[in-house]
């Protein structure tokens, strides 16, 4: 016996409810990373959205510039894996079984 279309159509339905009731979520929970021992620190949230950056004024001295700036590097890509892992952590039960929908 086939499936009802019905029925089937409601399941999508339902599912794209939750993704995007998880989408809502992610946007607001957040992941905090910091790196040169504590001197950047940044949070970002599951949706890839800077919210905060903190420096510390020790690490702001003109000659300290090239290694600022790698320190933001490093924790803006740093933040960017793991809110993406949030996400996934997150979306992965949704979407699991539908090819990433």
């Amino acid at each position: 016996m086939s499936p009802n279309p019905m029925d089937l159509l409601a399941q999508v339905q339902r599912l794209q409810a939750e993704i995007a009731q998880a989408r809502e979520e992610l946007a607001e929970q957040t992941v905090e990373v910091s790196v040169g021992g504590g001197a950047v620190r940044l949070i970002m949230t599951g949706t890839q959205e800077c919210r905060q950056v903190a420096i510390d004024p020790g690490v702001l001295k003109a000659e300290d510039a090239d290694l600022v700036q790698d320190m933001m590097v490093g924790a803006i890509n740093q933040a960017i894996r793991e809110s993406q892992q949030l996400a996934a952590r997150r979306l992965g039960p949704l979407t699991g079984g539908l090819g990433g929908l």
